[in-house]
C-alpha cells in the first residue's frame, strides 16, 4: 500500500505539468528511430549482395510443354539424365 501511496503523491503532480500537446519524442525516440533505420539499410544491404549470388535458372516443365515422359528425365544444361525415379 505504501508504494502505491508514494507513486501517487509523487507522479500525479508531474502529470498535471505535463501538456499533451507540447510532448514530444526527444533525442532518445530519434536516436532510437535512426538505429533503427540503420539497421534496415544494412540487412537490405547484405540481402542485395547474397541475391546477387544467387544462380538460379529454372527446368521448363515438361508436361506444359507438350513434350511427354521421353525427356522427364534430361536436364536442358548438361544433356544428361537423372536417375529414374521410383
Amino acid at each position: 500500500m505504501s508504494f502505491s501511496l508514494a507513486v501517487t503523491t509523487h507522479v500525479l503532480p508531474l502529470a498535471k505539468e505535463l501538456d499533451k500537446d507540447k510532448v514530444t519524442p526527444g533525442v532518445l525516440g530519434f536516436i532510437v528511430f535512426a538505429v533503427m533505420a540503420l539497421a534496415v539499410w544494412g540487412l537490405m544491404k547484405s540481402m542485395s549482395k547474397h541475391m546477387g549470388k544467387v544462380d538460379f535458372e529454372e527446368t521448363p516443365d515438361p508436361a506444359a510443354s507438350g513434350k511427354g515422359a521421353g525427356t522427364a528425365g534430361t536436364s536442358p544444361a548438361s544433356g544428361k539424365t537423372s536417375p529414374a525415379k521410383g
